[in-house]
């Protein structure tokens, strides 16, 4: 009988299964890098452009501000003008609104009817004066009552007395400034 040593070819059969099997395993690491190395570029990739749109969303938030800056420094400028402006316009009104009260009293007064003392504070006025009779005081209180800048004239004293040998009736008045006027002397915001 022919024997045949099978041991060397198991045993090249074993080396060669043993190659293939490390050949395998070189591939399959081989393609594991690979996809690992494709993974990790894409996602850098995809980091990378995620941090380019957030510096440019930065970018863009700060110039935003500094347009939010610059807008809120207009509508506060602009509310300064318009501060102002209100403040010329009620300068305007204020300095028109006692040469018109004046000018009321002068064209209300009656002949042999006399003013000695204005004062006025704020919205009301007080004033003194002399005249020959009652009637020539109730006809200027119905004048000043009459006009559009007075209200509320009331007689405070009437009284008689003697000056130069002459009997005069003393009088004091009081009475407000109507509205259009107290709203220059008030604030802004307070004017009705």
């Amino acid at each position: 009988m022919i024997k045949i040593n099978l041991l060397p070819v198991r045993a090249a059969k074993r080396k060669e299964t043993a190659r293939q099997q490390a050949v395998v395993l070189a591939g399959s690491l081989i393609v594991v890098v690979l996809i690992g190395l494709s993974v990790y570029s894409y996602l850098m990739v995809k980091i990378s452009a995620t941090k380019d749109e957030i510096s440019r969303s930065e970018q863009e938030i700060a110039e935003l501000k500094a347009k939010i800056g610059k807008i809120n420094d207009l509508e506060r400028l602009k509310a300064e003008v318009s501060k102002k402006l209100n403040v010329l316009s009620q300068l305007r009104k204020a300095r028109t609104g006692p040469v018109q009260r004046l000018l009321t009293l002068s064209q209300s007064t009656p002949d042999k009817l006399w003013l000695t003392d204005y004062d006025e504070k704020d919205a009301s006025i007080t004033l003194t004066g002399l005249a020959f009779t009652e009637e020539l005081i109730a006809s200027f209180m119905r004048s000043l009552e009459a006009s559009p800048d007075f209200s509320t004239v009331e007689l405070v004293v009437s009284e008689q007395v003697e000056l130069a040998g002459l009997k005069l009736k003393k009088f004091e008045l009081k009475f407000n400034i109507e509205n259009s006027f107290k709203a220059v002397t008030e604030p802004a915001g307070k004017a009705k």
